[in-house]
């Protein structure tokens, strides 16, 4: 079961996927004020603007983190007819970015979208998706 957790301020809700995340630290290299993983809760979003928060959350390699406007506002929504995009990182996952569908060997349908990190070492705990295991084991392309 993944875990799922909302932090907001109010204005904005930021959607944390603990299994999606690859621990890449771009959220907490970016804005720290936020994002402190030694601190309890780890996201407190009453730190910075939205706007901020917004912009950082949108850098999130994985997917993990994602938004939305209290108020109902929609933005940078996907349209059904935007292309897929995968790009293979060096040393790293390989990351597709759009909406897709995983079918995991146990029948298991998981709808996926903006976007995933998908293991390419073989090491990662939490298979197809990406966990970070890549640089303990010294994953080279």
């Amino acid at each position: 079961m993944s875990k799922i957790k909302e932090y907001t301020n109010g204005e904005v809700t930021i959607v944390w996927e603990a299994e999606k995340c690859i621990h890449s630290a771009k959220c907490v290299n970016g804005l720290p004020s936020v994002f402190n993983p030694d601190a309890r809760p780890w996201i407190t979003p009453e730190d910075a603007s939205s706007e901020d928060i917004v912009a950082q959350v949108k850098v999130c390699p994985s997917g993990a983190l994602k938004y939305y406007w209290n108020d109902g506002r929609k933005e940078d929504e996907a349209t059904n007819d935007e292309l897929t995009k995968v790009e293979v990182l060096p040393k790293g996952p390989l990351m597709v970015h759009g909406e897709l569908e995983v079918t995991l060997p146990d029948g298991t349908i998981k709808r996926m979208n903006k976007i995933s990190a998908f293991c390419r070492c073989g090491a990662s705990q939490n298979k197809p998706l990406c966990d970070g295991s890549h640089s303990k084991v010294d994953f080279e392309d």
